[in-house]
């Protein structure tokens, strides 16, 4: 009964195939999130495979309807050990991106897991099912070894994060004593590289927004009307280049951090961005001047054009268009309110001469607020010793991932510190055909939350401790 047993453990069902067989039979169920025809699948997902799991580890499962039309299911499982213990909240999901058949290298079915020298390749395998299950046998793992977990533990996994998470704000609002605790220890995204063990502490935020001008009703033969009316396009394209130039600085600076912070700029100066041999390679000169590539992604905001439409591109006709528009994102740190860009980007219209480009926040698009849990929180050095005492190097420790997740429904609606520790790296084709994990960082992942959990439930007096901080 010990912590060398537990990695142990978790290792040896690794190496002998028992990981893989369980990632397979999760992979195989197409839990499309995207794909309104795969809502069944979502549900059984989590009633035939989660749910059983984990009540089998003594937890209480209970399946929940989402708050929110058009939104999955959610599974909220708890096992309680004692009042006296410190309580450890676990998030996965079990829904995909679509699947993609037919894009796949080697004709390969996305549903079915193919093993090929150290790739791991079928969809979900790192978004999210391959870390989900990491953890799950971790936990499992612990509770063989010592009988108990030493803590208290939730597990809420939800179907709809590909889509948005519609729903889960509301449900932790309105589940928050059942999901409440002292911390939230996860698994998403990936690590900076693939041989960089990594902890995350948040997220940037992810607002879409719509640009759009629209000028008159119908189209008007360019040969006749070209030059006397005013072109839709035109317009627009030269707004988002006074927004954005093509070097892609920003210049509507109310969207923007004001600077950053020493410490955040201190964490960062030690971790490289590192595309993979398989990821594209970085434009230096692009983005913010002045920034290192590792500050832009990670400690800054951005602006991209993600589509951008005025006539009919698939049919043109010689004819002036009536409307332009240009779907938009921003990703935000902390650092910037998000209810200040429209008001700015607005105003910024409106001095470069262009009112008649209306600004809006795009409907229908679930947004994710930008979180980071202080590098001083004691939850972060604790977690970094954790995974130094069992991998014998300290992790890079990124102050938010530069994508988003709805983790600020955990950091405002529970009031979690939150740790993630991913088990994927940044060339494993996420969200597109060929995705894939290796079989190192799974091996290595389970050690790590092996790790984690036994460390919690072997002395959980600092985690108590802190409550009354």
């Amino acid at each position: 009964m010990t912590r060398k047993a537990v990695i142990e453990r978790l290792q040896s069902g690794f190496d002998d195939g028992g990981f893989l067989e369980e990632l397979a039979e999760r992979v195989a169920v197409p839990t499309e999130s995207q794909v309104p025809e795969s809502a069944p699948h979502l549900r059984r997902y989590l009633e035939t495979l989660i749910g059983p799991e984990l009540d089998a580890m003594g937890y209480a499962v209970e399946i929940v309807d989402n708050p929110v039309p058009d939104g999955g299911p959610f599974l909220i499982a708890r096992r309680f050990e004692g009042e006296d213990l410190p309580t450890v909240v676990t998030y996965g999901h079990g829904d995909v991106v679509r699947g993609l058949a037919g894009d796949w290298q080697e004709n390969r079915d996305p549903w079915t897991l193919d093993v090929v020298g150290e790739r791991v390749y079928g969809r979900g395998v790192v978004d999210n099912k391959g870390q989900h299950t990491i953890n799950m046998r971790a936990l499992k793992a612990v509770i063989a070894e010592r009988g108990r977990l030493g803590f208290n533990s939730v597990f809420l996994m939800e179907t709809s994060e590909e889509i948005g998470s519609p729903g889960i704000h509301e449900l932790c609002a309105e589940r928050r004593d059942d999901l409440k605790g002292d911390v939230l220890i996860a698994s998403d995204g990936p690590r900076v590289a693939a041989a960089r063990p990594t902890i995350w502490l948040g997220a940037r935020g992810a607002i879409n927004l719509d640009l759009r001008v629209r000028l008159r009703d119908g189209g008007h033969h360019s040969g006749n009307w070209g030059g006397l009316l005013a072109n839709p396009g035109v317009i627009l394209a030269n707004a988002l280049s006074a927004i954005i130039d093509r070097n892609g600085r920003v210049n509507v600076r109310g969207i923007l951090p004001e600077r950053i912070t020493n410490s955040v700029r201190q964490a960062l100066a030690e971790i490289a961005v590192d595309p993979g041999p398989d990821g594209p390679t970085i434009d230096a000169d692009y983005g913010e001047p002045g920034l290192t590539p590792t500050e832009r992604v990670y400690g800054w905001n951005t602006f991209d054009i993600l589509a951008f439409r005025t006539g009919n591109p698939d049919n043109p006709v010689n004819a002036i268009p009536p409307e332009a528009v240009a779907n938009c994102q921003i990703r935000y740190t902390v650092d910037r309110d998000r209810d200040a860009f429209i008001p700015a980007l607005r105003a910024f219209l409106d001095d470069n001469g262009f009112p008649e480009v209306e600004v809006y926040e795009a409907p229908g698009r679930s947004a994710w607020g930008a979180t980071r849990l202080d590098l001083d929180n004691p939850w972060v050095a604790w977690a970094s010793a954790s995974v130094e005492r069992t991998l014998g190097e300290r992790p890079a420790i990124l102050p938010n991932i530069g994508a988003s997740l709805p983790n600020d429904a955990f950091v405002e609606k529970l009031g979690l510190a939150t740790i993630y520790v991913p088990h994927s790296y940044p060339g494993c084709s996420q969200h597109a055909p060929n995705e894939h994990g290796l079989l190192p960082i799974f091996r290595e992942g389970l050690a790590m939350m092996g790790g984690l959990f036994w460390d919690i439930g072997e002395n959980p007096e600092p985690f108590l401790a802190a409550r009354s901080e």
